[in-house]
C-alpha cells in the first residue's frame, strides 16, 4: 500500500475521452484509484454525481473511506492540523542570497552558444570597455519574459513583476562606468540615423510567457516585432542576439544576419547577471543542446537517428568562445555524413533515495 494519495490533473476528469457523460467519467476515475479530484468549475456537479454513484452502489463506501484515509494521513504527517498556515519565519529564506547565486550559476551553465562569427570575425566575448553600446529587444528589460509561465501567476506575465536582474541591468552592471549604454526596445531606421557610433549591440528577443497548451502553435516563429528588431539592429551594427524561449524556434532565415547567437532559454530572475557573467568572458559557455534544433517546422518531429535527420544544430551542439574563427558554421552545422565523427551520446544512471 502506498502512503501518499493520487490526485487528478486540473479538469482531468472533464478531459477523459471515454464515458457517455460527466457522471460516467467520475465513476471511472474514482474506481481507477483517483483519491482527490481537481474540479475547479464543476465541483458541485462532481459532488452530486459522486454521491449518486455511491448511493446507487456503483462504488462502495469503502473506496471513499480509503481515499479519505490516504488524504488525511498525508495531512497528519505534514503537520497541517497542528500548523495549517505557512510558517512566516521562513519568509527570510525566499530570495536568499545563496539561492540567487545558485540560480545565477544555473544560468551560466545552461546558456548555449550557437554562433560566434560573421565573415570570419568572432564576436564573443564582448568588451566591457566599449565606448558606446546598444541594448535592444522586447526581452532586454522584462523579468516576466525571462521567467516564463508559472511565475507570479499561472500563465506568467510580462513586466518586472518580481525581484531579479533583467538582461539590461546585468549588462549595465558589467560595463565600464565610462561606457554609454543606450537602451531602445524597438529601434527603427530613423533611430540609427540619429544614433551612431555603437561598438556593438545586444538584442534580446523571444517568446512571451505561456503554460501547457497555451503555448501550442504551428509555426514556432519569433513573435511579431522580434524579427523586425533583430534584423534592423543587425543590419546597422554588429549584434549579439539572445534568444529567450523555452524551446527551439525558427531562426535559420535570420542566422546569416547575426554576428553571434545564444540560446538563453528562460533564465529566470537571475538571468541578467548569469548571462553577463558569460558573454563578457568571465565564464566559458558550457551548455549543449538537449534536443535537435530544426530548420523548418515541417521537419518536426525530429529525433537523432531519423532517416532524414538534417537539423540546423544537432543534438548535443554547443560552441565555446575559444573556437577558431569560422569553425562553428563551416563544420558544425552541416548534416553528419558517414565519415563524420559520431554524434554525442548521453548515459544516465539512477539510484533510489
Amino acid at each position: 500500500m502506498h502512503l501518499g494519495f493520487v490526485i487528478s490533473d486540473w479538469e482531468g476528469i472533464d478531459r477523459l475521452e471515454n464515458g457517455a457523460n460527466y457522471k460516467e467519467k467520475v465513476k471511472a476515475a474514482i474506481a481507477a484509484g483517483i483519491d482527490m479530484v481537481m474540479a475547479p468549475y464543476t465541483f458541485q456537479e462532481f459532488i452530486n454525481d459522486l454521491t449518486e454513484i455511491v448511493n446507487e452502489g456503483h462504488i462502495p463506501m469503502a473506496r471513499i473511506d480509503d481515499a479519505v484515509r490516504r488524504i488525511l494521513r498525508v495531512k497528519f504527517v505534514a503537520g497541517l492540523f497542528e500548523q495549517p498556515m505557512t510558517d512566516r519565519s521562513l519568509m527570510d529564506i525566499v530570495g536568499h542570497k545563496t539561492h540567487r547565486e545558485l540560480a545565477r550559476e544555473a544560468v551560466r551553465k545552461s546558456l548555449v552558444l550557437l554562433k560566434n562569427e560573421k565573415a570570419g570575425k568572432p564576436m564573443l566575448p564582448l568588451s566591457k570597455k566599449a565606448p558606446k553600446i546598444l541594448v535592444a529587444g522586447s526581452h532586454a528589460h522584462n523579468l516576466g519574459y525571462q521567467c516564463g509561465g508559472w511565475t507570479i501567476t499561472w500563465a506568467g506575465n510580462g513586466g518586472n513583476t518580481t525581484i531579479g536582474t533583467t538582461i539590461l541591468e546585468g549588462v549595465k552592471a558589467s560595463m565600464s562606468k565610462k561606457t554609454h549604454v543606450v537602451y531602445e526596445e524597438r529601434p527603427n531606421e530613423r533611430f540609427f540615423e540619429n544614433n551612431t557610433g555603437f561598438s556593438y549591440a545586444i538584442v534580446a528577443v523571444g517568446e512571451t510567457p505561456y503554460v501547457e497548451s497555451g503555448g501550442d502553435n504551428s509555426d514556432l516563429t519569433i513573435p511579431s516585432g522580434g524579427i523586425e528588431t533583430l534584423r534592423t539592429v543587425c543590419t546597422n551594427v554588429r549584434c549579439l542576439v539572445l534568444l529567450v524561449s523555452g524551446r527551439p524556434l525558427v531562426i535559420e532565415p535570420y542566422l546569416i544576419e547575426m554576428d553571434a547567437l545564444v540560446a538563453v532559454w528562460l533564465p529566470g530572475s537571475e538571468g541578467g547577471r548569469g548571462i553577463a557573467d558569460v558573454i563578457f568572458g568571465g565564464h566559458e559557455f558550457r551548455g549543449r543542446l538537449s534536443r535537435s534544433w530544426f530548420r523548418r517546422v515541417d521537419q518536426l518531429p525530429m529525433n537523432i537517428g531519423d532517416e532524414h535527420y538534417d537539423p540546423l544544430f544537432p543534438f548535443g551542439y554547443g560552441l565555446q568562445m575559444n573556437l577558431k574563427a569560422g569553425h562553428s558554421l563551416s563544420h558544425e552545422i552541416r548534416r553528419p555524413s558517414s565519415s563524420s565523427p559520431p554524434l554525442p551520446s548521453l548515459t544516465f544512471s539512477f539510484s533510489s533515495l
